[in-house]
């Protein structure tokens, strides 16, 4: 006689109050879980469906968090016209294998009166700091507010978001916070575009003139391999290269230190080249670590 065993799916759980989650948290802890956390603010693509499932091998329970937070947007950004996709996101999440979705309302995380924020000195003012201000306290903020809630032992973040990862890093290394953060590798699309909810936002020609941050990190790397390596002529060569594409305004060419953010003026040796750059209205970032 033969028995068939059928594994039990597991649907996803979608938790919407704060106290339901740090209960559930709790329980998890008790239990011995290992959990690995995603915060995201949703619109789901598979870059972030790849950190989802990449969570998997460092834990036993994943979650992950929908927020679109306020408090990292400016006056005149996106904030209102973000994109948004609850159901389609749920779906996308447990096709992934995540255990649980936390989707607090902004009322919740911020109740009438609030007035704590996390604020850094130095990693939030350059780059994306200078010409988005206050974003990096906004980030620092909620990422603090999340771990309070989820207590992740581990935490997944997309290395696009470079310098949001470096902040993140020093957080919780500054404030003693017993969370593992690992970063995870930039997805693209085949033509080589980063993956990004705002790519919404992009017309088909402006899509065409958003490949110029891929190819102008490849040109970079082709230069940097042949010897150039004053990053101010650098800066020139990738900058004048950008603008030769429709729709593109630059907001930085940056050569930094991987690990400080500080500046350098030649590439000696492994270092990061960050790009900010407007396309129509859609401000998109990317970045590569190039070798000489």
């Amino acid at each position: 006689m033969f028995i068939l065993l059928w594994a039990e799916e597991r649907p996803i759980k979608v938790i919407k109050n704060i106290h339901d989650m740090m209960r559930k948290a709790r329980g998890l802890l008790r239990s011995g879980k290992q959990v690995v956390f995603v915060p995201t603010m949703g619109f789901f693509h598979q870059g972030h469906l790849a950190l989802m499932r990449k969570g998997r091998k460092y834990g036993d329970t994943i979650v992950v968090s929908i927020f679109v937070n306020p408090t990292q947007f400016g006056p005149s950004e996106d904030f209102q016209t973000y994109p948004r996709d609850l159901d389609r996101d749920t779906r996308m999440a447990e096709s992934a294998g995540v255990d649980v979705l936390f989707v607090p309302e902004s009322v919740d995380m911020y109740t009438k009166g609030h007035e704590t924020y996390v604020e850094q000195e130095r990693l939030p003012r350059d780059l994306c700091g200078l010409s988005r201000p206050g974003h990096f306290r906004g980030v620092a903020t909620v990422v603090t507010k999340l771990f309070n809630i989820v207590r992740p032992q581990a935490a997944l973040f997309g290395e696009k978001d470079y310098q949001q990862m470096a902040v993140i890093r020093r957080l919780v290394k500054d404030l003693n916070m017993d969370v593992r953060i690992i970063g995870v590798p930039t997805v693209r699309e085949t033509d080589g575009l980063a993956m990004s909810s705002r790519n919404a936002y992009l017309s088909s020609e402006q899509r065409q003139s958003a490949l110029s941050l891929f190819q102008s990190l490849q040109l970079a790397q082709k230069r940097v391999t042949g010897g150039m390596k004053d990053t101010k002529a650098l800066v020139e060569d990738i900058s004048s290269f950008i603008r030769s594409f429709p729709h593109t305004t630059i907001d930085y060419v940056a050569f930094r230190d991987p690990e400080t953010l500080e500046e350098i003026h030649a590439v000696n040796h492994r270092s990061l080249l960050a790009l900010a750059v407007w396309v129509g209205k859609t401000r998109l970032i990317d970045n590569a670590i190039l070798t000489p």
